[in-house]
């Protein structure tokens, strides 16, 4: 059976997989990118983990001095982001420029091997009639990590194996343990390996951004308070913005020209829509034409139905059928048939606002609904 490179963060997640497949039989090599130094999976803590699962399993284990990719296109990417008033979502374009498409390109060039697996809770199969490789969610949906893997392009997604899209997190524990893995009882890490190594996300961009104050305003430009950098604060924030006024306000825009964190009431903060740029298109081919799917716009957040709606300049405008609270620009649109991924993209600017009248959308952006799309030809 031809060797497989599986991608080992020190982890319980990654490291039940590697044991899975070598239970199968595959020829495992375990690779762990070295991205930053300091505590957390991705550091030096979980470099040592990894190299104690490969020494368990009795694999090859590289390790792939990535810092450099990892500075200029997260650690950059996140500090211009935030400078400017966006919030951007780090761990997919990690996933896409720092680990898959790297870790692919290593495999092949430096070990001769075409396929890769990691400990991502996400599934993927061919579609013999389109003959495109389709992402799909976990069975664990509380754990399904489909949305931050929408940016993969069709040559990885052909060559990667998630041997945990079919598990529960239980039932990865309960491998691990089977497997006598040192990593099966260890603690789960933060999401985004930054705040492991920084405290917190403030603490991170403190250390790389000089904080500037300015003033926090209503939208009808009322100064109400100052802040300490507009990076400090993020779109539907409530707590921490230090004015006392008589209705709880949330933070609706950061303006990055006029250096401004623009606040207002809950009502004020749902959207009807917003702009995606820097698509791709997973498990169908790029429409031209409009049509009906479920998006997504934040990781924890469940997707609601709206018209996708190509604009044909590498962009396309998402009309919601019902508001959503604060859509983030910098973070991702994600849109599935179901439990299959079509697509996804960066938000580009909110749209709609529904400060006047959230009991229903205008009807220019609720057009009628169009059949969700079938697999492309």
């Amino acid at each position: 059976m031809p060797a497989i490179v599986v991608g080992l963060s020190g982890g319980v997640d990654s490291s039940a997989a590697a044991a899975l497949l070598r239970d199968r039989g595959e020829d495992v090599v375990g690779v762990t990118l070295w991205l930053m130094k300091g505590k957390g999976q991705c550091c030096s803590e979980g470099m040592v983990d990894a190299a104690a699962i490969c020494e368990q399993l009795g694999i090859e284990h590289h390790v792939v001095d990535s810092r450099e990719v990892f500075q200029t296109e997260i650690i950059d990417y996140l500090v211009q982001g935030y400078s400017q008033g966006i919030t951007p979502l780090p761990c997919s374009q990690c996933n896409k420029t720092v680990k898959f498409g790297p870790m692919l390109t290593y495999a092949r060039e430096t070990l001769g091997i075409d396929r890769i697996a990691t400990g991502h809770y996400a599934q993927v199969r061919r579609n013999p009639e389109s003959g495109r490789h389709e992402l799909l969610r976990a069975v664990d949906r509380q754990k399904d990590q489909s949305y931050f893997l929408y940016d993969l392009s069709q040559d990885v997604l052909g060559s990667v194996d998630f041997p945990l899209g079919g598990c529960t997190k239980g039932e990865t524990r309960a491998i691990a343990a089977q497997f006598n893995l040192s990593t099966a009882d260890k603690p789960e890490s933060q999401d985004l390996c930054l705040i492991e190594s920084h405290g917190s996300m403030q603490s991170f961009l403190d250390h790389y951004i000089t904080p500037q104050g300015g003033d926090i305003v209503t939208e009808d430009g009322t100064v109400l308070g100052k802040h300490q950098g507009i990076h400090r604060y993020t779109i539907g924030q409530r707590k921490g913005l230090g004015i006392a006024y008589p209705e709880p306000l949330f933070v609706l825009r950061l303006d990055g020209g006029r250096n401004q964190v623009v606040v207002g009431p809950r009502s004020s903060a749902h959207w009807w829509g917003c702009t995606v740029q820097r698509l791709n298109w997973v498990s169908m081919a790029e429409p031209t034409t409009p049509f009906r799917a479920q998006v997504q716009v934040r990781y924890r957040t469940p997707p609601d139905w709206a018209q996708v709606i190509p604009l044909g300049d590498g962009r396309l405008e998402i009309q919601f059928e019902v508001p959503q609270f604060s859509i983030t620009p910098g973070q991702a649109a994600v849109w599935y048939d179901g439990d299959r991924l079509l697509g996804g993209g960066v938000i580009e600017v909110a749209l709609g606002s529904t400060i006047a009248d959230i009991s229903g959308p205008p009807a220019e952006v609720n057009p009628a609904p169009l059949v969700p799309p079938a697999p492309a030809p």
